[in-house]
Order: structure tokens, then C-alpha cells, then sequence
């Protein structure tokens, strides 16, 4: 493409997007008096109780259960894909395709043997939960639109961004915690687990604060026409994006955590042994002057 070619359709472009910016400010002031004001939006995106969808006919649901649905079938449908498509054919020397697989799989794999000696199912959860926040967040920068019972266009949130989602996804990893629990130490596995008793409230209400700022921070920069061109590119796609990375990660490394330290079935040295180590580390000088040591010397026959 020459330069004059390029100048020719660089003016042909600024003229489209500025008669698309002229319509957009004309629709946004002739419908002013009949779109939802910034607190009902907000409120909406916390509470989701005012724009209901209805769940085929048998009952009316927020949009947030609608986003998990079509998200989980996306990952349901691309998983038999891969695995019927792809996987048989894999090689020695992969390419493209299979290095990304492997890459993704072989992180989570390695924060799960890590963590724990018995990370079988540790891994194969931590990828699959990585992969749904993963998804799940980048979900709403698609903008898909649903009619509400009430007539209105809404589009889909992240399916996290609603309070129950969150919920289920820290009680979930709370049980794979304690499953780990019980298969490396039996029943007293669960006690060590319920001591953690404020774990499923913390992992649920950072997955959901984290999430529910970003839908608010988009919803507040697409509301305001002055703030919709441009800047939209950096935060909704960026920001959700590095929400994405950030909370796929942080849930799924706590989850490790936490299951390495249930299922630790170390045994710990008796009381009196760790008084007496932790006795010697204080105070290394015996009562002689000597160093003592911890250890012990054998006398010869």
C-alpha cells in the first residue's frame, strides 16, 4: 500500500468512526428520559434483582445464572474437542496448539505437586476452577444481550460477578480442601480442615469484591457517553483481562495451599522433644560454659 493509499483510508476512517460518534451522542440524548440511571445500574450489578431473565419458560433467573450456563457448556464443548480432535493427535515435538495445552497444564500441575503428595485430583480441580474464572471473567467484554421479563436489553455479566456464584465457588474449593484432608490423614483430616472455619467466606468474598469492582468500573465508563469512546479499550479489555490473570491465579493458589497443608500427614516429633529442641535453640550454652549439642554422642563399648 502506497502512502497515498494509506492517508486515503486513514480520512476514511476517522469519517465513519466520527458519524458513528454523532449518532451515537444524538441516540444517547433522544433516549435520555428512558434508560436506567447510574444508581439503578450500579444496584443492578451488585444485587441483580430488578432485571430478571426467564430460565426457558420455567423461571425467572439472573443473568449472572444464564452466563454460567453458556460459559460451562463453551468449556464442556471445547474440552471433548480437544479431546477427540486434538489430544490423539499430539507428538513428540509439539506445535502450536499443543504448546499452549501443555504449557497451561503443566503450570497447574506443577502448583499441584508442589503443594501436595497427593495431587491427582488437586490439579485436574485447580485447572478446571483456573479455567472458569479464567472465562468466566472475560465472558462479559463479549456483550451478549438478553431480554428481561420486564422488555428490557441487558447484557450478560461475568457469571462470578453474581454473589451465589462466588459463594458456590469458595464452598466448592472449601471441599476439595477437606477431601485432601481426609485422604491424607482420615477422619482427623476434617478437623484440621473445619479449623479453617472462615476459609470458604474469605476465598467467596475476595472472588466476588474483585470481580463485582470491575463490572462496576466498566458499567460506570460505558453509562457515561463522554466516556465511551476509546477509553473502553483500555478498561474493559485490559483491566478484565488482568482481573482475569489475577483472580484465576489467586484462588487457584490458596486452594493449593491450603489442601498441602491439610493433607500434610507428617508426624510430629513428641512434646517433650520439641520442649527440649526448642530449649537447646535458646540457649545453645550449657550450664558448664559448654556447647551442648543436639546430637547425642554414643559411649564406646
Amino acid at each position: 500500500m502506497t502512502k497515498q493509499e494509506r492517508k486515503k483510508a486513514s480520512l476514511i476512517f476517522l469519517i465513519i468512526a466520527l458519524v458513528f460518534m454523532v449518532g451515537a451522542i444524538l441516540a444517547d440524548k433522544s433516549s435520555a428520559g428512558e434508560e436506567e440511571t447510574i444508581q439503578e445500574v450500579m444496584r443492578d450489578a451488585v444485587l441483580h434483582d430488578m432485571n430478571k431473565v426467564s430460565l426457558f419458560g420455567l423461571m425467572d433467573v439472573n443473568p449472572g445464572l444464564i452466563a454460567g450456563i453458556i460459559v460451562s457448556g463453551f468449556l464442556i464443548i471445547f474440552a471433548l474437542i480437544c479431546r477427540i480432535f486434538f489430544i490423539p493427535k499430539f507428538t513428540m515435538v509439539p506445535g502450536k496448539f499443543q504448546l499452549v495445552l501443555e504449557t497451561v497444564v503443566g503450570l497447574f500441575d506443577n502448583m499441584a505437586r508442589g503443594s501436595s503428595k497427593i495431587n491427582g485430583f488437586l490439579g485436574a480441580y485447580i485447572f478446571a476452577a483456573g479455567s472458569y474464572i479464567f472465562t468466566g471473567t472475560l465472558f462479559e467484554l463479549f456483550g451478549f444481550q438478553v431480554i428481561t421479563t420486564s422488555g428490557l436489553s441487558v447484557s450478560l455479566p461475568a457469571p462470578l460477578s453474581d454473589i451465589n456464584g462466588a459463594i458456590m465457588m469458595g464452598c466448592l474449593s472449601y471441599l476439595v480442601i477437606m477431601s485432601g484432608g481426609i485422604a491424607g490423614n482420615g477422619i482427623k483430616g476434617i478437623g484440621k480442615t473445619l479449623k479453617e472455619y472462615s476459609l470458604p467466606i474469605s476465598l467467596s468474598f475476595r472472588l466476588f469484591g474483585a470481580l463485582l469492582s470491575g463490572a462496576l468500573v466498566t458499567e460506570l465508563v460505558y453509562y457515561y457517553s463522554a466516556l465511551s469512546y476509546v477509553l473502553p479499550v483500555l478498561v474493559g479489555v485490559l483491566f478484565t483481562l488482568l482481573h482475569a490473570l489475577i483472580q484465576a491465579y489467586v484462588l487457584t493458589m490458596l486452594t493449593s495451599l491450603f489442601y498441602g497443608q491439610v493433607s500434610d500427614n507428617t508426624p510430629k516429633p513428641p512434646k517433650e522433644k520439641r520442649d527440649k529442641l526448642s530449649k537447646q535453640a535458646k540457649d545453645p550454652v550449657g550450664p558448664a560454659g559448654k556447647r551442648t549439642s543436639v546430637v547425642r554422642k554414643h559411649r564406646p563399648a
